[in-house]
């Protein structure tokens, strides 16, 4: 990727950013779900934090990628009308 690309828009740099938002968004959940397991909040460990805390890794990464996978098929879109375009 040349410099000159990056500063007339020829391509796009959100697409790489967003899997590092991806990979930043997962560790901030799987953390936050084992804050909520073990009870490194007001009361302690219970069965029913470890219930929310497995909900939270899961639903939550789950929830991450759809995210993100949806915000790069907005990119993929205008990859191929680009390419439709350039071809008439």
């Amino acid at each position: 990727m040349e410099p000159r690309s990056i500063f007339f828009f020829e391509t796009m740099l959100t697409p790489k950013v967003i899997t590092f938002v991806y990979w930043m968004l997962l560790f901030v959940v799987v953390t936050s779900g084992f804050a909520l397991m073990f009870g490194f909040g007001m009361y302690g460990f219970n069965l029913a934090s470890l219930i929310k805390g497995l909900l939270m890794i899961v639903v939550g990464s789950a929830m991450v990628r759809i995210w993100c996978e949806l915000l790069i098929v907005l990119f993929k879109i205008n990859e191929n009308v680009q390419k439709i375009a350039d071809s008439k």
